[in-house]
This record gives C-alpha cells, sequence and structure tokens, in this order.
C-alpha cells in the first residue's frame, strides 16, 4: 500500500486513482501486527493487538468514516460488532483459493444499500448492519 504514497506514480492514472492515491496519503492509519516492528508509511502507527475498545473508542471519537482492510482484520472487527457498513466487491475471476470475504461464526443480518456494476465486470455491493436494539 506505500505506493499510494508517490503522487508522481499516479499522475498519469485515471481521475479515480489519483483521489484513492490522495485519500490515502490524507489518512492516518493504523497497522496490526505481530511480526513488522515499524511502519513503512507516513501517518501509520503500529498496534500489535486488535483492541476491540480502542477501536471502539478511535470510532467514536472519529469525524469520519474509519475503513478496516484485509480479511483477517475484517473478521475481528465483525466479531467486535464494529462493522456499521461493508461494501463487497466482486470480481469476475476464478483463481481457486484465498481467504474468506466474511468471518465464520458470525451473524450480521445486511441490507442491501447500494450496487454499481463497472464496465470490467466487477460489481460492488454496499450493505449496512441491521442492529437488534438493545434490551435493557
Amino acid at each position: 500500500m506505500v505506493a499510494w504514497e508517490t503522487p508522481h506514480t499516479f499522475a498519469d492514472q485515471s481521475p479515480a486513482m489519483q483521489d484513492f492515491a490522495q485519500i490515502w496519503q490524507a489518512a492516518d492509519k493504523v497497522v496490526y501486527s505481530k511480526t513488522l516492528d515499524t511502519a513503512s508509511s507516513a501517518r501509520t502507527r503500529m498496534e500489535r493487538d486488535f483492541d476491540p475498545e480502542a477501536v471502539r473508542q478511535m470510532k467514536a471519537a472519529a469525524g469520519r468514516d474509519i475503513s478496516v482492510g484485509g480479511p483477517d482484520l475484517a473478521a475481528q472487527a465483525f466479531r467486535a460488532g464494529l462493522v456499521d457498513e461493508c461494501h463487497l466487491f466482486l470480481a469476475p475471476i476464478v483463481v481457486g483459493g484465498g481467504k474468506r470475504a466474511l468471518p465464520d461464526n458470525v451473524r450480521l443480518e445486511l441490507e442491501l444499500l447500494d450496487e454499481r456494476r463497472f464496465g470490467n465486470g466487477v460489481v460492488q455491493l454496499h450493505y449496512g448492519a441491521r442492529r437488534s436494539p438493545r434490551r435493557a
């Protein structure tokens, strides 16, 4: 992901690519890793363990959306009840394996909020999490 930090790399790319590069460069990032010693990207801090309560506090204090990348980290966020929305991108390519997009042993009802088809056959599905009312 460090490639997104070199603006000149995207100068001849589409406006969407340039837009994402700007978003990436402006974002504060947290990398959760048990093996990396330091972060190699700007505006990035390292954490050894995913702490749901710390993320809940970060989420409450944030003035904008927080994004989670990677299936393992996303699974932890799903299990902790931290996910409000989910964007799934389905690509018309079969590679024969890989990690699951959604975690095992988690039940969360999703409501389709939007869908988008791209010219290359990719489909984006945007879901919102339906929360059951909390009981006192």
